[in-house]
């Protein structure tokens, strides 16, 4: 696919991080102003917003829709972060900050697959994050909540990313991003996860970040820095759709990270023609043949025609 295939909605967002799509027309996105950014079907925006409980301004990295129209916010705070659920009032209120012992660290992506269970990853426990953009550094983890309450269900993960339930219901896919592979787990009837699986390796310039499924079962890999699409086979095999990065920013920031010198710096100055950290793909329009990108230093959210459709997500219904 070619860059100028790509058109934007939306404007004036804040971080649009993380992209969300029903079959109604609506867009929502996180938005660094405190909550989710809505674009309607006819182009108007809305922004719902709130404070925690304790007075702060949401963070919002993640998020996910709910069937009463409120959204999870997965809270990246400068050192604790957090599920928080956001009304489209502004009343915010505490989903889970606590597991197994544990205070939660600043909290990445949140997931709500068809069984209604809540999946939340948490990329590092290292403070602040940019201490773990290396290879050698492996502390990120996977919590489940369900019926029984909040868990950890994989640990030890080389920078926890978006995660998502197989279209066939029997994995759990996740990103790790610095660890440059996509992984997957084995799903048990009571949420706990198998061992850990490598679907696939990445090589340079490629740092697996947004994840989502289309109707064959593929995973669709968006990838921070080389702003690259990539399209997984259940088999590993990939297929790269899109890159929008100057060879030579890629060559500076793979020269840091085999030095362990990756830093804020690197992913906070994308050298590309129009896609700024491509952090979040989802599929949208009537036909989920519309692919909506989320971008780390956007403003807008990127689109572009799918060769192939997506597959719906729990919340594609939802209003």
């Amino acid at each position: 696919m070619e860059l100028d295939e790509l058109s934007f909605v939306g404007s004036g967002l804040q971080r649009p991080e993380c992209v969300l799509c029903t079959a109604h027309g609506d867009i929502f996105t996180a938005d660094w102003r405190g909550g989710v950014a809505h674009i309607l079907p006819n182009g108007q925006q809305m922004l719902y917003h709130g404070l925690t409980p304790d007075g702060r301004r949401l963070r919002p990295n993640g998020i996910s829709l709910n069937a009463d129209g409120s959204f999870l916010i997965a809270d990246l705070g400068e050192e604790k972060g957090g599920v928080f659920r956001l009304t489209r009032t502004g009343e915010v209120s505490l989903f889970v900050d606590r597991v197994d012992g544990l205070d939660l660290p600043p909290s990445n992506f949140v997931f709500t697959d068809l069984s209604g269970r809540t999946w939340i990853t948490v990329s590092t426990r290292k403070v602040p994050r940019a201490d773990a953009y290396r290879r050698d550094i492996a502390d990120g983890f996977i919590v489940l909540v369900d019926e029984t309450g909040p868990r950890i269900v994989a640990d030890q993960l080389a920078y926890a990313n978006e995660v998502a339930v197989h279209p066939d219901g029997q994995w759990l896919y996740a990103n790790e991003t610095f660890g440059r592979q996509l992984s997957r787990f084995r799903l048990k009837a009571n949420g706990d996860l198998g061992p850990r699986e490598v679907v696939t390796e990445f090589g340079e310039g490629t740092y697996p970040d947004g994840l989502a499924f289309d109707v064959e079962g593929h995973a669709w890999i968006t990838s921070i820095i080389s702003n690259r699409i990539i399209r997984v086979a259940a088999d590993g095999t990939q297929q790269l759709l899109l890159e929008d990065a100057e060879s030579e920013h890629v060559r500076w920031t793979e020269a840091a990270f085999q030095n362990n010198e990756l830093g804020r710096a690197h992913l906070d100055q994308p050298r590309s023609q129009c896609l700024k950290n491509i952090s979040s793909l989802a599929f949208g329009g009537a036909d989920l043949r519309s692919a909506y990108l989320g971008c780390l230093q956007g403003d807008s959210i990127a689109r572009f025609t799918a060769p192939v459709a997506g597959h719906p997500r729990a919340h594609w219904k939802y209003r």
